[in-house]
């Protein structure tokens, strides 16, 4: 078979750290600042090269047919501890817990905002189980982004619980800047929170494919009689 190279990126943006912070070294019961890493580190440089080929974006589809999905429903995590992730998840992001299943009968917690949910669910090698990467602060790596209306209000929220954090922007040369936060969840996974707003997207083609939910909420949310 024969090897796709083509590069379906756009053409490279020019990338600049603004400023890397951490928050205090301050430590007690209530924080995760031991989860987070002993240095707050990470590549600011990166972004892809090569020019968008029309001909190879049409081609792209080709035997693609429409598919009925609608949104992202949820994200699973494995976890060391649940208890220490609901309390993550639910201070640190404003996460809500929500009732699970009960033919679910295996350790764990589901958690639901911002259209969103998040599955948590207790390893059964926790006590040997090593953090994803407790190293770090590296944007490249592997992560989930939250889009934040109020970059200053979670930076805050972030120093109040002692979570080691990297912050950058990028984008600024082409008039459209973008503030990074990337900090680590208790299990070493990587959270994103910006401001992507700023940043137009831009469809190479295929318009009529995108699909945004609008009018129907996924999943279903009951209102009344939440206990």
């Amino acid at each position: 078979m024969q090897s796709c190279r083509t590069d379906w990126s756009t053409p490279k943006a020019r990338i600049k750290r603004r400023r890397t912070l951490c928050a205090s070294d301050d430590r007690s019961e209530n924080t995760y600042a031991g989860e987070m890493g002993e240095e707050c580190k990470g590549d600011a440089n990166g972004g892809g090269g090569g020019v968008v080929d029309p001909a190879a974006i049409e081609k792209l589809y080709e035997d693609v047919p429409p598919m009925p999905l609608m949104a992202l429903n949820h994200i699973s995590r494995l976890c060391k501890s649940v208890d220490a992730s609901v309390r993550f998840y639910v201070k640190a992001l404003g996460f809500v817990l929500v009732h699970r299943p009960p033919a679910l009968d295996f350790s764990g917690a589901w958690l639901f905002n911002y259209g969103v949910g998040i599955h948590l669910v207790q390893r059964d090698d926790a006590p040997r189980a090593a953090d994803v990467n407790p190293g770090e602060l590296d944007p490249m790596d592997n992560h989930i982004s939250f889009q934040c209306e109020d970059m200053g209000a979670l930076e805050k929220r972030l120093k109040e619980m002692g979570i080691r954090y990297m912050k950058r922007t990028i984008n600024e040369e082409e008039g459209s800047p973008i503030d990074q936060l990337f900090f680590k969840d208790p299990d070493g996974f990587m959270i994103e929170i910006c401001n992507c707003e700023n940043l137009e997207l831009v469809p190479a083609g295929a318009l009529g494919r995108l699909r945004l939910p609008r009018d129907r909420h996924n999943p279903p949310l009951r209102m009344d009689g939440a206990e």
